[in-house]
């Protein structure tokens, strides 16, 4: 209520209890102030009750909440169910028009208000967590494959005369995919083993830009997360060589946001060299459903750029959960999930040493790579061709999701290129491994779940061997031969 209102209201209500009730309410709006004001992630979090007041004064300012209002266009924010409604917060209208997704609505400003703000505590939170000479993000209603079709697609009027994409290896469908759709070749670069972890070949990306000719280069696609024994390509050096080459450079940092050493590689990059965006998803970083990424960089006109690019208008549900969920967490939530899963890395670590050592494995040494972790499965190999297989297998039916059981020697085609050793990021990694994440949100029972999980289903592996070994029928030894013919 605005203060005539609560004026009317002493005159039905004690004056004494009314002016508590509107004190209460200015704490609210103080808040929300604060946010319209600096447009920074607040530092402690919001109570649901100030997230639903903020979210119900944006969405009576779009036209279809109006009590007065008149439709007679095609797109007038009608919604059949109100549960559907009520799940959207009655903000039905969307993002951005026709030409421009960062553009305002006239018919939304509610919207339009939500949309600014979300890409403005988002890259509150993008410096926050280490990139902090950031100049520009927004919110997408993609995710990562496609946000970085996005940014190729946006680079073609750049550059062209260009055909191809340098991608130092990872194996991930989406990001070779995303170059497939944007109509590209991808220049495939096998990486380098450097005692247990593959490593960025820059010997090899020189070589294939002098092979191909910059101008006909589109950009170097690298990568910073990523399954171990996998690690983060070289940002630095890849920047310094697209400077210095005149190469654009886009970075798939798709769960990264989470890691310190992840957002360090791409501020030095940046600051040493050249990266022209980098992308990042909302669901493995922030907690939200699956559907939305940042596409983000150091020159605002590029960013700019890629938003005008966006074909129509778009979806504002990830704005609305990220925003939600950064306004309840604060900046100071935020970063205690962030030292959380710090500490939980290490905890895994170790738990899956000491489980490793047990059963004769070893935990691969990847100290490049912060998020993932892996096992080797080399006396799992041994028992049997299959049992590295069976493992994945019996992981998943025991409800140990995430867990990447990689056997030797997959093959995979991917949109006519074929991959050897696919999902190990290598024609032939020396063994067979498991992997397992500490990724935000992982708690220390997930840890100590999954290891007790995991240990059984080793031993039940290694005693079904031993019983099909025993059970196996003797013959008789040959006798020899003494007819001397």
């Amino acid at each position: 209520m605005n203060s005539e209102n609560f004026s009317l209201s002493e005159k039905i209500v004690s004056t004494s209890y009314v002016r508590q009730g509107s004190q209460a309410r200015r704490s609210h709006e103080q808040l929300i102030r604060l946010l319209l004001e600096q447009g920074k992630c607040p530092e402690e979090g919001w109570s649901e009750s100030t997230v639903e007041l903020f979210l119900s004064e944006l969405a009576v300012m779009d036209s279809n909440n109006f009590l007065g209002n008149c439709g007679v266009g095609e797109r007038e924010g009608r919604v059949a169910s109100s549960l559907v409604a009520r799940r959207h917060y009655r903000l039905i209208h969307g993002i951005g028009r026709s030409g421009d997704i960062a553009a305002v609505q006239p018919k939304a400003a509610g919207s339009s208000l939500l949309n600014k703000l979300t890409n403005s505590v988002v890259l509150d939170i993008l410096k926050l967590s280490g990139v902090r000479s950031v100049a520009s993000c927004f919110v997408v209603p993609l995710a990562t494959g496609m946000s970085l079709t996005l940014c190729f697609l946006t680079l073609r009027h750049r550059r062209p005369k260009a055909r191809y994409i340098i991608w130092p290896r990872i194996d991930q469908k989406s990001c070779f995919k995303a170059m497939i759709t944007a109509g590209f070749e991808p220049v495939v670069v096998e990486n380098v083993l450097e005692g247990d972890e593959l490593r960025t070949d820059l010997e090899a990306v020189e070589r294939k830009i002098e092979e191909l000719g910059a101008e006909n280069i589109l950009c170097v696609h690298s990568t910073t997360s990523c399954f171990a024994p996998r690690v983060p390509d070289r940002l630095e050096e890849l920047s310094i060589l697209c400077a210095k080459q005149n190469i654009p450079h886009i970075v798939n940092n798709a769960y990264g946001v989470q890691s310190s050493k992840c957002m360090h590689l791409i501020q030095q990059g940046a600051r040493v060299g050249r990266i022209d965006a980098f992308v990042q998803s909302l669901d493995k970083n922030f907690m939200v459903p699956v559907g939305g990424a940042i596409i983000a960089g150091f020159d605002e006109s590029f960013v700019q750029e890629i938003s005008q690019m966006y074909p129509g208008r778009a979806s504002a549900s990830p704005s609305l959960d990220v925003l939600i969920t950064l306004l309840t967490l604060g900046a100071s939530g935020y970063k205690k999930l962030l030292s959380e899963r710090k500490e939980i890395y290490l905890l895994l670590a170790q738990e899956l040493k000491s489980l490793a050592s047990a059963h004769g494995e070893r935990l691969l040494h990847t100290p490049h790579n912060p998020i993932s972790l892996a096992m080797s499965l080399d006396g799992l190999q041994a028992e049997s061709d299959g049992a590295v297989t069976q493992l994945g297998s019996m992981l998943f039916t025991r409800q140990v999701s995430g867990a990447r059981v990689i056997p030797l020697g997959k093959e995979q085609t991917i949109s006519g290129h074929m991959f050897r050793g696919f999902m190990s990021h290598s024609d032939a990694y020396p063994c067979p491994y498991l992997n397992a994440a500490s990724a935000v949100g992982i708690t220390r029972e997930d840890v100590t779940l999954c290891m007790k999980r995991l240990e059984k289903c080793l031993k039940t592996l290694k005693k079904e061997k031993k019983v099909a070994k025993s059970s196996s029928p003797v013959l008789p030894p040959c006798q020899e031969d003494t007819t001397g013919e």
